[in-house]
């Protein structure tokens, strides 16, 4: 009998607070309903996919 995989908690405000834009090492936001870390001062937002953050700026969305 397998065990289900359990999502890790992303959304943990302690692990949200360690998280930073790779380019230009700012805090970010989190945007749940996106699933989204933004960086205001990169201007870009990075996609959390199965609970996992894509910190690579190629996969960030730009935004205004």
């Amino acid at each position: 009998m397998q065990t289900p995989l359990r999502k890790p908690p992303l959304t943990e405000p302690k692990l949200l607070e360690l998280l930073v834009c790779p380019l230009t090492k700012t805090t970010l936001e989190y945007d749940a309903e996106r699933q989204e870390l933004i960086s205001r001062a990169a201007k870009l937002a990075y996609p959390i996919r199965e609970g996992f953050p894509i910190m690579l700026p190629e996969e960030a969305r730009p935004i205004d």
